[in-house]
């Protein structure tokens, strides 16, 4: 079929946004309706170019690791923070703690991701309640056929819907459209503890996005809360990517305290009040951190408004990684330090940190 003609599909599948390049793949034109009437002139129903376009939109066998291989996902932008396209094997080099690794593996194309959404539905979020949900449902909407999700919620309960993860995108925007749990306090480290428990079991790409306003503050006088380096730790063991969005909020004086010093500070995070004048509070400062260390990503808002392209954003950086692997040398049980070099100048690369070498088992 004309290259011109699935431009079409795609855009017949997927609606008026544009187009996320796929390197190494035909379909980098942006969707137009201009070519509907020589597609149909030359001969393809519209039910014809849709089922083409599904079929070029399908990623490519997915980026598989075996027993010993360690799988590396990189991100990389320019200096204006634009996403860099067509790079190559030889444009990567990585390093097991300090050591240059061969690439045994190497995929530039989309490669499936299985991400659990979790939103903050603590009181100092109530106004926005709206907005983060128009945010994720535009990140659902970009979601690739091969792709599933959850959605979650954090408050007085974390919860995640559906039970399973789903590549229906209906069913994710019914959720969000739906109703959600009212709001509570802010346990940020125990959601994210949760979600990666739920990811645990999918094969590929992990990923979690936090949502939040506050710092943690789970506010149960439990013993048994989660920090965000144990979050980390989970994270690095499990293969689990994190991004983080946050939003900078402002409370009234005396219902929420600033963060303690330190990563994943306390204070009322979250609190039960609503918004207005007083003073701003920044989001929780573990949430650069856990992103930097896995591998994700962190923009810190002081806008609701910017929440939509910035989901978008989110949807646009998962699907245009490269994935990297190797073959470590020693499976030693221990946790190595990671490195992932860009040859080109000018360039930034973002990738996970660390990496358990976990030991071979038998049965």
């Amino acid at each position: 079929m004309d290259l011109a003609c699935r431009v079409l599909g795609l855009f017949l599948l997927f609606g008026p946004v544009e187009v996320i390049p796929m390197r190494g793949s035909r379909d980098r034109l942006r969707r137009t309706r201009a070519f509907l009437p020589a597609c149909l002139a030359a001969g393809f129903s519209v039910a014809a170019v849709a089922q083409q376009a599904a079929q070029d939109a399908t990623p490519q066998q997915p980026f598989r690791s075996g027993a010993s291989t360690v799988a590396v996902y990189a991100t990389v932008t320019d200096a204006s923070g634009r996403l860099v396209p067509n790079l190559t094997r030889d444009d990567f080099e990585v390093y097991d703690n300090g050591k240059l690794q061969p690439l045994s593996l190497f995929a530039a194309e989309t490669q499936p991701i299985s991400i659990a959404v979790m939103l903050d539905r603590s009181g100092s979020m109530q106004e926005n309640f709206r907005l983060v949900n128009f945010g994720a449902e535009e990140l659902v909407r970009r979601l690739l056929p091969a792709d599933k999700a959850r959605i979650g919620t954090f408050a007085a309960k974390i919860t995640l819907e559906p039970e399973e993860f789903t590549n229906n995108q209906q069913t994710l925007v019914n959720i969000l459209r739906g109703e959600m749990q009212t709001e509570g306090p802010t346990p940020l480290w125990n959601a994210a503890n949760k979600a990666m428990a739920e990811l645990v079991s999918q094969d590929g790409r992990r990923v979690v996005l936090l949502f939040t306003d506050g710092v943690d503050s789970p506010m149960n006088f439990k013993t048994n809360n989660v920090s965000v380096m144990d979050v980390v730790d989970r994270a690095t063991k499990d293969d689990v990517m994190v991004y983080a969005i946050g939003l900078e909020s402002r409370m009234p004086y005396g219902r929420r305290q600033s963060p303690l010093p330190g990563v994943g500070g306390g204070g009322f995070g979250g609190g039960f009040g609503g918004s207005g004048g007083g003073m701003s509070q920044r989001p929780d400062p573990g949430l650069p951190k856990i992103a930097e260390e896995t591998g994700g990503g962190y923009f810190e808002l002081t806008r609701a408004d910017d929440l939509k392209s910035t989901f978008a954003r989110v949807a646009d950086e998962l699907h245009q990684q490269y994935a990297l692997g190797f073959e470590p040398t020693k499976l030693d049980g221990k946790r190595h330090e990671l490195e992932v070099k860009i040859k080109t100048k000018g360039m930034k690369v973002r990738a996970r940190k660390y990496y358990v070498a976990a030991k071979r088992t038998t049965s």
